[in-house]
């Protein structure tokens, strides 16, 4: 097959597993335990959970468009 026949190159790929990678990173930057009725977890509103990780999923899927739209030479 013609390398011209594929809709990405290598680097779409490439960029494409790094935006992954880094909204996998955002989610598990979310993750954590929980509050229940019994006992009241604080740490689930620390700024980790609410502000840093949504941030770095944002940035993940943005470099996801990117690689898509990215133009192969």
């Amino acid at each position: 097959m013609d390398k011209r026949d594929f809709a990405f190159g290598r680097m779409n790929f490439i960029l494409l597993a790094i935006g992954m990678a880094i909204v996998v990173i955002g989610f598990i930057l979310m993750a954590g335990g929980s509050s229940t009725e019994q006992a009241y977890n604080p740490d689930i509103f620390s700024a980790r959970r609410i502000k840093v990780a949504p941030l770095v999923c944002l940035f993940g899927f943005v470099s996801m468009i990117y690689a898509v739209v990215h133009k192969s030479k």
